[in-house]
């Protein structure tokens, strides 16, 4: 199930002012415009792929998204992209993709192995022999999570003029590698401000190997931001591009 601030219509509404196109955007277009079939994974609004279209992108562009108001948004923004409802537990893909990515940190939604287990198996099989599976997650050694406080307060301006106020707060203690926060938006025109509850696991380098491999997915290469750069161990990401391992 998509936490509130996907599902619910107006908070969706305030997802790309949020989250404006920098370098993370920048890093996945080019790999898409590099690529014949393109399935993202998480697709939200439908940025990424609607921009590759919009640059002239000629091939097959497939978003996944389990959040019906996102979805409508992104089939707004582009109607020659395919737009399916649902998650990689519905999806049923042999081979059909030369890329499959899952952006805006989607990967740290997973929480369960099992769930876990089963998305990598989707991808895997979704995947080309040549293709290629890219995603990121927060290095846990970075700690994001401890600037997530109250006192950090947003500002962003929906489609009426109006400020909305948006903050977050880590549920305490943190225990593992899950972390279980609230992101509350505070309206003028609401009642009340409305909160959506989510929880992202912050798996390391040596965990997310793992589990790829355990999937049939081979590591290629890792970098600890967007530039490309080395990952280590105060790089605020860990860039993942990982290839179906082959059988011989």
């Amino acid at each position: 199930m998509a936490d509130r601030s996907f599902s619910d219509v107006p908070l969706a509404a305030l997802y790309d002012a949020l989250n404006p196109w920098g370098p993370s955007d920048d890093f996945y277009l080019d790999l898409v415009m590099s690529a014949r079939s393109v399935l993202d994974v998480g697709c939200g609004t439908g940025r990424l792929l609607g921009r590759a279209r919009e640059a002239g992108h000629q091939g097959r562009l497939c978003g996944l998204d389990p959040a019906a108001a996102m979805l409508v948004r992104a089939r707004r923004r582009e109607a020659g992209v395919e737009w399916v409802l649902g998650d990689l537990g519905c999806a049923r893909w042999q081979r059909e993709f030369d890329l499959v990515v899952m952006t805006g940190h989607a990967f740290q939604v997973l929480v369960g192995n099992e769930e876990l287990r089963m998305a990598l198996a989707s991808v895997r099989d979704a995947l080309s022999d040549e293709g290629r599976f890219v995603f990121e997650t927060r290095n846990p050694a970075a700690r994001a999570w401890e600037s997530w406080t109250p006192e950090r307060v947003r500002e962003v301006t929906d489609a009426h003029g109006d400020v909305v106020r948006v903050w977050h707060e880590v549920e305490s203690p943190v225990l593992g590698d899950r972390v279980t926060f609230t992101e509350t938006f505070d309206h003028p025109a609401w009642q009340r401000p409305r909160v959506s509850r989510s929880t992202l696991r912050f798996l390391g380098a040596d965990a997310l190997s793992g589990f790829l491999g355990e999937a049939g997915l081979v590591v290629r290469e890792q970098f600890g931001d967007w530039g490309r750069g080395p990952l280590t161990p105060s790089a605020p990401e860990i860039v993942t591009v990982a290839q179906r391992q082959l059988t011989r």
